[in-house]
């Protein structure tokens, strides 16, 4: 919504998600149809080995769109989007990639927790 609203443009969203690091990328909701023949920016929070990226940017082409760029927040792995903002070799944990448990204690990811 924030890059959307910078650029002056329409925002849709699209849904793929993991359940575990390393675990195949799903795709939970699609792009939407009217996206053929626009230009479409995919914008991701990281991207490492760009597994999800590359589902996401298949089920966008095969809606047959002008133009398709990619670009994320954190560059972290070999792929490479379009565009990032910063690059670097180390694990990023954002905030909810955290789990909130019962007294409002914040606990990391288990997955996440043994990167660590």
């Amino acid at each position: 919504v924030v890059v959307a609203s910078i650029l002056q443009t329409e925002f849709t969203s699209m849904a793929v998600t993991r359940q575990e690091a390393g675990a195949q990328p799903v795709l939970v909701s699609g792009p939407p149809s009217t996206i053929r023949g626009r230009r479409v920016l995919v914008v991701d929070e990281t991207c490492d080995t760009g597994s999800t990226m590359k589902l996401a940017l298949n089920e966008i082409r095969a809606l047959q769109p002008a133009e398709i760029r990619s670009a994320v927040s954190f560059k972290t792995g070999d792929y490479a989007p379009d565009f990032h903002a910063f690059e670097t070799d180390n694990f990023i944990i954002l905030p909810w990639d955290r789990e909130i448990i019962q007294g409002g204690e914040l606990v990391m990811r288990p997955d996440y927790a043994a990167r660590l």
